[in-house]
């Protein structure tokens, strides 16, 4: 199972932090990526992390704002999103078993972040 915790509201330019809680497998042994999915379009991968934090990737449109990490004894993934735009505004899901892309093996139900004046 993963939980998603941290959504909300914020104003372009600022910063929110989401945190995905994963229990009923070993958390340690899984790549991890958060998901987001704007209204009205199609599920977009946003970031993606290896089983020991070692890699991390990102997509063009949050390089350089968002920060992806772990803490595996917390079996917990986090986004940090600094420089918020409103074209961030969506439900952002993590996912368990991917480095890139959409096809996971379980995405959790979901946080709202909406970015807006």
């Amino acid at each position: 199972q993963l939980a998603e915790s941290g959504g909300g509201l914020a104003q372009p330019g600022g910063s929110l932090r989401l945190s995905c809680k994963g229990s009923g497998f070993i958390f340690s042994n899984y790549f991890m990526s958060w998901l987001r999915q704007a209204p009205g379009k199609g599920l977009e991968w946003v970031a993606g992390i290896t089983d020991l934090g070692r890699t991390k990737e990102y997509s063009d449109s949050v390089k350089g704002r968002f920060t992806i990490s772990r803490d595996n004894d917390k079996n917990t993934l986090y986004l940090q999103m600094d420089s918020l735009k409103i074209e961030d505004t969506a439900i952002y899901y993590c996912a368990k078993g991917v480095l890139k892309g959409i096809r996971a093996d379980m995405k959790g139900q979901g946080t709202q972040v909406t970015v807006s004046l």
